[in-house]
């Protein structure tokens, strides 16, 4: 479902008013913050008062989309910490586009994982901005103040991913030998970099466990052998997420429809053209890793899942995975890439921590961002939290959700939303950035679709045996049996089985039916399964009847499920059927849909996504299910549902589902998002580019690092076809690594132009004087037909010999002959002067330069990038030019 991207509506047209009609003066203070970025007068985009003046969030608010300083605000406000306003203010200017220093980035470390994603998220830009020696000076002070081992790992981990060294070597040797897991495995991240005595350390290194021994081992040898795929070599090669939760294990824990989506749309996507191949991205925790340290394996043809070990002894969840941030970014970027060609795009699909780690890696490894958003927990902000007795550690939370979903929305080259009743239209009421900041293209809601069923091995005798169990709750043939209310989701709060227990016997509904709920582990229930199991207890304490008509089984698998659906559905077994979902939203309901499309009637909740699909009354009923009371009416309409009427929904609602919401649909449609998001020159299509994916190169001026320095280099490209590169990049963001591709000389003595990659082409055309269709230059070629070609091929050598070298390259290692000679003088002459930066009298040292046309290389370079400020760094005064 695609529809054009409107304007912002006028000042105060319905600022402050959610989608559903009521005051919502979190999205009112969203869309004047945003409304402000674009230059319109405050006074024209007036914020609304929020209704509570005492809220933790709204004091929090006015410092993250206002103006900051509190000055409405006397009185106590218990949950407001001094920290809490540091990490609003510097999540403003992150939105705004101003990089902070490194110096407070370093002094906000310590405020817990809020303020570390903030920092996590603006950490490149920084050390981009400010240079390499501030940034060192700054986490040279930090690791003097550090108190706990948390915040040294946060700092271990800054440093190697921008390639610092803030310690000395014979300091992170001792921190490397220190009793915290966290900072010992930062410190030996670090060592990798520091060669000689780091890389002693690390082969004398003595791990622990599985994690250890995966993470040195990686750290000494890289990727291994075995962790290579053989996609082919035309098509996109993409990736797809599941962080939270056990993928093969849907219903358990935090696994639910998501595995089950993934599972069916990666095989989809794998046969859908132009695809070359579709990695899963998972998680495995220490016991999953001694279990199983195999960190790639096959799937299915052209699909594979990659494991990112996680150091925990249990899959991490929504209030832990902030924690393995910076070691996630790590081992995502290290395996993929190592994969044997390089990724081209990387779908996202949750507003977490996990997700900007990926999407951190991403950008390291030159790959593409595709993002799902979804308007939560934006939603229910005001209502649920605009309150002086709110949970401040609920607020704490959301806020920081948000702040990660727009991070992941400045980041992403294409950014989705998932098909409902508001679709794109809600979207956009809640990320008012998106309409400012896509202009005339068109933002898209894919629906979500289903597999072709396919019965499983042994199906039928698993089935069996349920079904004799609910066919004993349900009553013998002789007497009128029970309907069957059907419930499969994980057991968590959101799914609210427990208010659909309570609903059940309030209303009556148990002496008319036997409830089954399907869902939850049994073997190690995490905390919210044990909650879950809790509250179901105390709600039937006291009912013996509906004790006894109460149905619990564990997680079932995706097809064991399916196949128990149709054999209920089944005349032959002679049982009454609905399927009913009670949760308080679903952003679809992939559950639902495959319950309809087993010819089961089907009850879901009127809020989220299920009302796009579902028309109450006509193939299935919606259900209010914000209260046990509303929930309860809900059911006893389903349970009055007469026969026929339930077989003419039901047929309609599986003829929908077959026709309209299949995987391979879905697949066909996120192929086209891939390909706009897909770098330019590696979109569909067979050729070099395609083949190889392209290489990527930064150009770095003076006295910058390059925050993606330490990546692993990737092979070297084959073959390439024509045109030049050139930067693509919005105002306060990190401009990814653009594809700049080498040139080689002809057999005719020419040059021939390098490969095409992201941003604006700025290769010789064909029918210019001096240009020859085939990249290479004529007779007539004017000067800057030379220096577009010369720039391809010294980005190209430069990208070469960094390659070799695995560091990039400084203007000391220019080679006395070959192709740098043109470049700088021999050995022992002096350099040439600096020339001032046109963009405000700072200092560029991109090319040493003792000719002509040296000189006017650099001068293009600059028109290419310095005046954007979007790829050579410019250093304060006296700083050294270093890498290239």
């Amino acid at each position: 479902m695609e529809i054009p991207v409107p304007d912002l509506a006028p000042p105060g047209s319905h600022g402050s008013v959610a989608t559903d009609g009521k005051h919502d003066a979190f999205t009112a203070a969203r869309r004047a913050f945003w409304a402000r970025s674009e230059g319109a007068a405050a006074s024209s985009y007036p914020t609304d008062p929020p209704p509570s003046s005492r809220s933790l969030l709204s004091r929090l608010v006015e410092e993250e989309y206002g103006t900051g300083g509190g000055a409405r605000h006397h009185g106590p406000y218990a949950a407001v910490t001094p920290q809490d306003v540091a990490v609003a203010r510097l999540r403003n200017r992150v939105r705004s586009g101003r990089t902070p220093g490194p110096e407070e980035c370093v002094r906000l470390v310590a405020g817990g994982d809020g303020a570390r994603g903030a920092v996590f998220d603006a950490w490149p830009e920084v050390v981009r901005l400010h240079g390499g020696a501030r940034a060192t000076r700054a986490l040279r002070s930090g690791f003097r103040t550090a108190r706990d081992p948390g915040t040294t790992a946060v700092l271990l981990h800054l440093a190697a991913a921008a390639g610092l060294r803030p310690v000395p070597g014979d300091g992170v040797l001792r921190l490397a030998a220190g009793g915290s897991r966290k900072v010992r495995h930062a410190a030996w991240r670090l060592l990798a970099r520091y060669g000689g005595p780091g890389e002693n350390r690390l082969r004398t290194a003595e791990p622990a466990d599985a994690y250890e021994r995966l993470l040195l081992e990686a750290l000494r040898h890289g990727p291994r052998p075995w962790l290579r795929c053989s996609p082919p070599s035309s098509g996109l090669f993409v990736a797809q997420s599941m962080l939270m939760g056990r993928f093969d294990r849907p219903g358990e824990g935090l696994s639910g429809g998501l595995s089950v989506l993934l599972e069916s749309v990666g095989e989809a996507l794998a046969s859908t053209d132009g695809i070359a191949g579709v990695l899963t991205v998972v998680t495995a925790c220490r016991p999953d890793l001694e279990d199983d340290p195999v960190l790639l394996r096959r799937r299915s043809p052209g699909h594979w899942i990659l494991r990112l070990p996680v150091d925990a002894d249990r899959p991490v969840g929504p209030q832990d995975i902030g924690a393995h941030r910076e070691a996630l970014a790590w081992w995502a970027a290290r395996l993929m890439s190592g994969l044997g060609r390089p990724l081209d795009v990387l779908h996202v699909r949750y507003a977490d921590d996990g997700s900007l780690a990926l999407a951190e890696a991403a950008r390291r490894v030159g790959a593409g961002l595709v993002f799902t958003a979804t308007p939560d927990p934006h939603r229910q902000m005001t209502e649920l939290l605009d309150r002086p007795d709110a949970d401040p550690d609920r607020v704490r939370l959301d806020l920081h959700r948000v702040f990660l979903a727009d991070r992941l929305v400045d980041r992403a080259d294409r950014v989705v939303g998932i098909a409902g009743r508001g679709g794109t239209a809600e979207l956009l009421h809640h990320f008012p950035q998106l309409a400012r900041g896509h202009g005339a293209r068109r933002l898209s809601a894919p629906p979500e679709g289903v597999a072709p069923y396919a019965p499983p091995p042994g199906a039928a005798k698993r089935c069996g045996s349920l079904v004799d169990r609910i066919r004993a709750k349900a009553g013998s043939l002789g007497a009128p049996r029970r309907t069957v209310l059907l419930s499969v989701g994980r057991l968590h709060p959101v799914k609210q089985q427990d208010v659909l227990v309570r609903a059940w016997i309030e209303s009556g509904c148990h002496r008319a039916s036997v409830l089954v709920l399907v869902g939850g582990s049994t073997r190690a229930p995490d905390r919210q399964e044990s909650l879950m199991h809790d509250r179901i207890r105390a709600a039937t304490l006291g009912e013996p009847e509906a004790r006894e008509h109460l149905l619990l089984l564990p997680a079932l698998s995706n097809a064991d499920v399916r196949s128990l659906e149709r054999t209920l559905t089944d005349p032959a077994h002679r049982l009454r059927a609905r399927y009913v979902c009670a949760s308080a939203k679903e952003e679809f309901g992939l559950a639902v849909l495959e319950a309809m499309e087993a010819g089961m009637v089907v009850a879901g909740p009127e809020r989220g996504g299920v009302p796009h699909y579902l028309d109450d009354g006509v193939n299935g009923l919606l259900l209010d299910t914000s209260t046990p009371r509303a929930l309860g009416r809900g059911l006893r309409r389903l349970l009055e549902l007469d026969d026929g009427a339930a077989e003419a929904m039901a047929r309609r609602a599986q003829h929908l589902v077959r026709t309209e919401y299949s995987a391979a649909a879905m697949a066909r449609a996120l192929a086209d998002h891939y390909a706009d998001a897909a770098p330019r020159g590696r979109g569909r299509g067979s050729g070099p580019c395609a083949a190889r994916g392209g290489a990527h190169v930064r150009v770095w001026g003076a006295g910058r690092s390059d925050p993606c320095a330490g990546r692993a280099p990737r092979a070297r490209p084959g073959p390439l076809p024509e045109g030049l590169s050139g930067f693509r990049c919005s105002a306060g963001r990190t401009p990814r690594a653009p594809a700049a591709h080498g040139s080689a000389p002809t057999a005719g003595g020419g040059v021939r132009a390098g490969a095409t990659g992201r941003g604006h082409a700025a290769a010789p055309q064909a029918g210019r004087p001096g240009a020859r269709g085939d990249g290479t230059l004529g007779a007539s070629a004017d000067v800057d037909d030379v220096l577009r070609c010369l720039f391809s091929f010294v980005v190209r050598q430069c990208q070469t010999q960094g390659e070799e070298r695995g560091r990039p390259l400084t203007d000391e290692d220019a080679p006395p002959v070959g192709p740098f000679q043109i470049l700088a003088p021999p050995r022992g002459e002096p350099r040439g002067e600096r020339q001032p930066d046109r963009a405000g009298g700072r200092e560029v040292g991109v090319l040493t330069r003792h000719s002509r046309i040296v000189q006017l290389l650099d001068d293009h370079l600059l028109s290419h990038f310095g005046r954007t400020g979007s790829g050579v760094a410019s250093a304060p005064r006296g700083e050294r030019s270093r890498p290239l």
